[in-house]
């Protein structure tokens, strides 16, 4: 099935008709990579780096495996580089393996997910999936406070929507790496708590691995010999979209029993549901940092990762490998725009997630979650609704913007029926979460995964197998364009269609197209 190369490249003349998914979700949007394509990666390079001067760029999950729709893949345990160059795919690498599963992309990710990153039989929390999920991050940046937090909650039952897990986003401590409640913002974090699981919320916090300098905190770790150190002995000190500071060892076991006491207390003391686990990309580290454990950057992320499957109700938006892993993977925060990079990147970012091994994927929050382009931006109502259409398809949605504040009464309707729609899917939604537990297949899949030939299609997903998803992405739109694959298909109006054909719909603000699969 496959084979270890004693050499360091491999290079495949790509076959007829052959497609490749695979590497760093920063690059869904070429997905699939094809004869036609020029495309180069290296993946121990982070896919969103800041370096001096310039802003933090956004990465997302990367992993050493592509995937190809005739059953191939290439697969490493370290990172390689790979390249798609004039119908030929090449990747430089060490311990690389290529093989071939089958006839197809399932194929193909099946042999290679139960070889390499075998699904762990858990899940995420349940709630994660049951209801919208909301963040402060747009409503209080960088100064969330108790009194703001329970307005936000509240205001979002009285625009009609559910509760559900609801994440206080930077800064409710007084400082990175000192994981407690701020005292003047938050006078009664437990009370706080209490209040949000009466109103039906779970409650989640963000952190980060990095650590204030000059702090009892910093002082403490750098003591313990739990920090991130550089050759001379010194705690590196690493800039981030936040500023400069120190970073927690993840691949020591006593700095990660630290963290796990101090995320325990907020647990057991105040209530706390679980943890978004932000930060710890690529870049955040360096290949000669002296740490506990290996020192090259994928190993650091793939180690900040590891520690947060303690906690169900957990997020990451940065990850090396751990697929198969109850890790709920969610995309970078993007411009509050159409097209590339904005809303028409949801789709193939998350597919191409799915098929690194991280089936349990949400998209970026409704409306964009990239905050300096969303304040300095007119909200675009429109867009803001075909946000929801959108998310309300995948396995997991979340809002920061509050709707009842940004949208008018016709568009504020709109976004709540989206959200029905999602609670109206959790049953089935739920039934693949287990089932992606189970066997690490993602819940979120391209067309192509089920039905060869249909591999340009980007635009549209299956949920499973029988749910296809054809959200309006296109502003001002008054008809979708739908490719139906094989099969009897039923609208949302009762409408039966047999597959293999191409459908032009008509579409209002409130239309969200999708399809069930005749049994």
């Amino acid at each position: 099935m496959t084979q270890v190369l004693d050499r360091q490249r491999v290079r495949l003349p790509l076959l007829a008709g052959e497609k490749w998914w695979g590497g760093a979700v920063a690059d869904g949007q070429a997905m699939p990579f094809g004869a036609d394509a020029e495309h180069r990666r290296d993946l121990a390079v982070s896919a969103g780096f800041p370096g001096p001067g310039v802003e933090y760029g956004g990465g997302n999950q990367s992993a050493p495996l592509l995937l190809s729709n005739r059953g191939r893949f290439i697969y490493s345990e370290r990172p390689f580089e790979f390249s798609f160059v004039r119908g030929t795919v090449e990747a430089i690498g060490a311990d690389l393996m290529h093989g071939r599963a089958g006839d197809g992309l399932a194929d193909a990710f099946r042999t290679a997910s139960a070889a390499f990153f075998p699904a762990s039989g858990a899940t995420p929390a349940p709630e994660l999936f049951r209801a919208p999920q909301y963040n402060t991050w747009i409503e209080m940046p960088y100064r969330p406070t108790q009194a703001g937090v329970l307005a936000y909650a509240q205001g979002l039952l009285d625009a009609g929507l559910p509760p559900g897990v609801l994440m206080i986003d930077d800064r409710w401590s007084p400082a990175y790496g000192t994981w407690t409640f701020d005292p003047v913002a938050f006078p009664d974090p437990a009370g706080m708590v209490r209040a949000l699981h009466r109103l039906g919320f779970s409650v989640m916090l963000w952190l980060v691995p990095f650590v204030s300098p000059d702090t009892a905190t910093f002082r403490s770790l750098r003591s313990a010999g739990h920090l991130v150190r550089t050759s001379d002995g010194a705690p590196a000190i690493r800039h981030w979209w936040n500023g400069h500071s120190a970073v927690l060892d993840a691949t020591n076991p006593g700095a990660v029993a630290w963290l796990h006491a101090a995320l325990d207390v907020l647990v057991d003391d105040v209530g706390i549901d679980g943890f978004k686990f932000d930060g710890g990309d690529l870049w955040s580290y360096r290949a000669d940092d002296v740490v506990a454990g290996s020192a090259d950057p994928t190993s650091q992320c793939e180690a900040w990762a590891r520690l947060g499957r303690k906690y169900p109700f957990n997020e990451y938006r940065a990850c090396w490998k751990m697929g198969g892993q109850p890790l709920a993977q969610r995309l970078h925060d993007k411009p509050p725009t159409w097209g590339a990079g904005g809303l028409a990147s949801l789709i193939p970012d998350s597919i191409a997630q799915g098929l690194i091994g991280h089936a349990f994927v949400c998209p970026d929050m409704v409306g964009g979650g990239e905050l300096d382009v969303f304040s300095t931006t007119d909200l675009d109502a429109e867009l803001f609704v075909r946000y929801a259409q959108c998310a309300a398809l995948f396995p997991m949605m979340q809002f920061s913007a509050s709707p009842g504040r940004v949208l008018d009464a016709e568009a504020l309707s709109a976004v709540v029926e989206a959200a029905r729609l999602h609670q109206r899917l959790v049953p089935e939604i739920l039934r693949l979460v287990k089932h992606a537990g189970r066997t690490g297949e993602p819940i979120l899949r391209p067309l192509a995964f089920h039905h060869p030939g249909y591999d340009e299609v980007t635009d549209q997903f299956l949920l499973g197998e029988d749910i296809l998803a054809a959200p309006v992405l296109q502003p001002g739109a008054t008809s979708r364009r739908v490719v139906l694959p094989p099969g009897r298909w039923t609208g949302t109006d009762g409408a039966v269609y047999d597959g293999a054909q191409v459908v032009e719909l008509p579409v209002e603000l409130t239309t969200i197209p999708w399809f069930r699969r005749g049994r």
